[in-house]
């Protein structure tokens, strides 16, 4: 009989531990005919790590070694490292309905991770003030703003009074 008629037969229902070894042996005695397995990268070659390590857990590094996977870390690193750089991620932002919803998820990991019951290293991680926070993205982006007002001047002068704050407003442009 050819492969063909082995893959049109109708699926059976498989009820014991034997018929789904039968199953998966066939499979995969097929896959070898069809040459499925030939050429995988690393074919003959011992795997690294199997022999020099105590570490149960070294195959995973090496996975996420290989894979370039990084970020995975306990919920107190991770927080850590968020809130050294929260300023500047806020910052990125250009609205407040943003910068809230950005803290509000903050403060929900760090609410999780403090109640979070499983080993690892405690949370230290305080949640953010979001009313504070907001208050702070303002004067930054105010400062900014204000920079590239003065940058922006002709002649290196300083923003006259009318050009930094609130623009103006549509009808006042007509006005001069």
């Amino acid at each position: 009989m050819s492969d063909d008629t082995d893959d049109a037969q109708p699926l059976r229902r498989l009820n014991s531990l034997e018929d789904r070894n039968a199953v998966v042996e066939s499979a995969l005695d097929r896959a070898i005919k069809r040459g499925d397995f030939d050429d995988l990268p690393g074919l003959g070659k011992p795997l690294t790590g199997l022999h020099g390590s105590s570490d149960p857990d070294w195959w995973i590094k090496q996975k996420m070694e290989s894979e370039g996977i990084n970020g995975v870390a306990p919920a107190a690193f991770q927080l850590r490292k968020e809130n050294a750089v929260l300023e500047d991620t806020v910052d990125a932002f250009t609205e407040e309905s943003d910068v809230r919803d950005y803290l509000a998820g903050f403060n929900a990991r760090v609410r999780e991770a403090v109640m979070d019951l499983r080993d690892g290293p405690p949370v230290f991680t305080p949640p953010r003030d979001v009313e504070k926070e907001i208050a702070a993205w303002r004067r930054r982006r105010d400062v900014k703003k204000n920079d590239s007002v003065t940058e922006a001047e002709p002649g290196g002068q300083p923003a006259g009074p009318e050009s930094v704050g609130s623009p103006r407003r549509w009808w006042n442009r007509f006005r001069r």
